[in-house]
């Protein structure tokens, strides 16, 4: 089962880093930062939601959708190049991060942004761009691993994360469910960057850089 950090840089990460960049406006390290912090965040949360019989049915049933079936993997290079990331793409993204985060968005976009360098808007695009990404994924090992309950999902979801630490999870869930006043963001930012550690959150960028 590739980890998230073994799918940042698999080709399909690569194609993923340099669209986005120049979607975006943003040069290659900044965006491969951005998404370092973006999608540990979201599958994190998608996990803390999978916790839940009622939240693991609402995903099961969002990735058994065709359009989460992975075709966004086989078609990034068209979908982030041209003059613009699809309108598709980027309104699946504000919905899914709605779901997800339930309203947490913002807190979550102020986590990446400190954690990368770029704006508050910039951030935004970035989760939004990550989440169908994520979720193409997800639903294509679903379909794979023939994955249909709570148990098969949060086994799928603790392997992308690869490793992350109970008190990683714990700062997910803390960021989501702060009142938005920036208590915690600087902790998460923190635990992202991840200060020498080689697994879980903490390792995603050093790998990422050859640190």
């Amino acid at each position: 089962m590739a980890s998230i950090f073994d799918l940042l840089n698999s080709d399909i990460g690569k194609t993923l880093i340099n669209g986005a960049s120049q979607q975006l406006g943003q040069d290659q390290k900044t965006t491969t930062t951005a998404l370092g912090a973006a999608l540990p965040l979201i599958l994190g949360a998608m996990r803390n939601n999978a916790k839940t019989p009622e939240g693991a049915a609402g995903l099961l049933s969002a990735l058994g959708n065709q359009k989460h079936g992975g075709g966004i993997l086989d078609n990034l290079g068209s979908i982030l190049g041209g003059g613009g990331i699809d309108d598709d793409v980027m309104q699946d993204g504000a919905g899914i991060l709605g779901h997800v985060f339930s309203g947490r968005e913002q807190n979550v976009a102020s986590a990446v942004s400190k954690s990368s360098g770029v704006d508050m808007g910039s951030a935004m695009n970035i989760l939004k761009v990550a989440a169908p990404f994520i979720m193409g994924y997800l639903g294509k090992q679903t379909r794979q691993q023939g994955v249909s309950n709570q148990s098969g999902l949060g086994s799928l979801l603790g392997g992308m994360l690869g490793g992350e630490s109970s008190q990683q999870q714990n700062m997910v869930e803390r960021l989501l469910d702060s009142d938005g006043d920036g208590s915690i963001i600087d902790d998460v930012a923190g635990m992202i960057l991840g200060g020498g550690k080689k697994s879980g959150l903490g390792g995603l960028l050093g790998g990422l850089f050859g640190k």
